[in-house]
């Protein structure tokens, strides 16, 4: 048995009502779009942009049928016509750093001179091919055999540029320009100065050429050649 209510009280019952039945079907509407059918789309999971990774060198494999990704390569300090044997290189040898060459020929530059002054036979022998140490070698015999001495010394390197380079497998060739300042100073046998002046630095130019077999497991360049210009 119903008993009515007033007429407001009808009108506020309705809109309980109402409101009963609205939240009813938006709760059954939720249960409908809160599930997958089974055809919507997958959200795409986007790669983080790295702000420091480098762009991708794209060049030709050894096979040639199809691309091979390498890291993108500094050739400021690279002659043009030299670039092409850098990336070829860098394709034969994914180990190969140009600016760690760079760094490494300018040490060995160092290093050779300084063996060469000091008539030190040995360290040569570890830093050239066969053909240079025999140049540096004679060179050194008849010196010691005039009784003569270098006093010589490597004031600064002014300058380092990648002029050539080449791949011929499996041997990298790589050319280094040296535009450096020496002081160079002859001494006789009894100690007299016969050439030179510790006190004015030369010009040099010089170009070196070094090589390694990248297929030989080995990381040394050994010098193969050397030209003044």
């Amino acid at each position: 048995m119903f008993s009515f209510l007033p007429d407001g009280g009808v009108v506020t019952f309705t809109i309980v009502l109402l409101a009963l039945v609205a939240a009813f079907l938006g709760l059954r509407l939720y249960a409908v779009l809160g599930k997958r059918t089974g055809h919507e789309q997958e959200p795409v999971a986007r790669r983080p942009v790295e702000a420091n990774t480098p762009p991708l060198l794209r060049q030709p494999s050894a096979g040639g049928d199809a691309a091979s990704v390498l890291p993108a390569t500094d050739l400021s300090n690279v002659d043009m016509a030299a670039q092409s044997g850098i990336k070829a290189i860098g394709n034969a040898d994914r180990g190969f750093d140009l600016g760690a060459f760079v760094e490494g020929s300018k040490t060995a530059y160092k290093m050779v001179l300084e063996a060469y002054w000091k008539n030190d036979k040995e360290a040569l022998r570890f830093l050239c091919d066969d053909d240079v140490y025999a140049s540096f070698a004679e060179a050194i015999d008849g010196r010691v055999a005039r009784g003569e001495t270098l006093e010589n010394r490597l004031v600064r390197i002014d300058d380092i540029r990648v002029v050539d380079a080449s791949y011929d497998h499996p041997m990298a060739r790589i050319s280094v320009r040296f535009d450096a300042d020496i002081a160079a100073m002859v001494k006789d046998a009894d100690g007299n100065v016969i050439g030179g002046s510790m006190t004015d630095a030369v010009e040099t130019h010089d170009i070196w050429t070094f090589m390694r077999d990248v297929k030989s497991g080995g990381r040394n360049w050994k010098l193969d050649e050397t030209d003044s210009v």
